[in-house]
């Protein structure tokens, strides 16, 4: 059954997107099937993914709403090699729609409970906020992955949300945990980086993630053509972190399934 991870930090800029893309390409590399929804109105995973967000028929706000089914919303991304629900502005109006709606925070969640069996990887591309979207996707998910760039702010929004986290776990979601931290758009030249990168070490030990994403050229301008960056130059600094990020996480897979028939 799919391991569904919510990629999320309520500060924007950080890398969400640019994850969610490059990090589902990266596991379709490694044989895994791969679904990667896009949560957030502005569509940029849509669009990042090679798919007109313009041009949609069916997108997941259809979906959340009861409008479509899965097999009509659902597109694929030639460049990425995965599945893709898509999102476009049409989003936007979930926010007030969801509300007067039954079982709402589980929407999401009850409309990927069919097909978790066809897939090993679910991703979330989560708005900035913790709006209805962003519930949604925490409810339906395993796991919270977390881009965040290594500055002083940055700190500040991370207790919010790791607070937040665990409000949901309580009341909505006990399996809900945080998978993981990833340190992006990283430069080691610069003190200040490393001196947050060593604090995030000191308070989340295992949960941060060896693998680190540099400032990269390529990661930036993958988007605009409508693909990953491991399609765009593979050779590139960060088309291999994200390769390398994607087998951190099957290795953490594994290990964790092993320690769990071992008790």
């Amino acid at each position: 059954m799919a391991k569904v991870f919510a990629i999320a930090n309520q500060k924007g800029g950080v890398g969400k997107t640019t994850t969610c893309i490059n990090l589902a390409a990266s596991l379709v590399a490694t044989k895994r099937r791969v679904l990667l929804i896009d949560l957030d109105p502005q569509g940029n995973a849509t669009m990042g993914s090679g798919v007109d967000k313009h041009a949609l028929e069916y997108s997941v706000y259809d979906l959340l709403i009861g409008e479509c089914d899965l097999a009509q919303a659902m597109q694929f991304s030639e460049h990425g090699g995965y599945q893709l629900l898509p999102a476009n502005r049409d989003l936007t109006a979930a926010e007030v729609v969801l509300l007067d709606m039954q079982l709402k925070e589980s929407r999401l969640r009850n409309a990927l409970a069919p097909i978790r069996e066809n897939y090993d990887y679910i991703l979330i591309d989560c708005p900035p906020s913790l709006s209805m979207l962003t519930l949604n996707a925490l409810v339906a998910a395993d796991g919270v992955i977390i881009p965040m760039q290594c500055e002083y702010f940055a700190l500040e929004g991370l207790s919010d949300l790791v607070d937040n986290i665990k409000r949901i776990a309580e009341l909505l979601n006990p399996q809900l945990k945080i998978e993981g931290l990833l340190r992006t758009m990283y430069d080691p030249r610069l003190s200040l980086i490393n001196d947050v990168s060593d604090q995030l070490k000191e308070h989340f030990g295992e949960q941060l993630y060896d693998t680190v994403i540099p400032r990269n050229i390529r990661l930036a301008e993958a988007p605009s053509f409508g693909m990953p960056a491991l399609t765009y130059d593979k050779t590139s600094r960060g088309a291999l972190a994200y390769l390398a990020l994607a087998g951190e996480m099957v290795r953490r897979q594994r290990r964790n399934s092993r320690t769990a028939q071992a008790n």
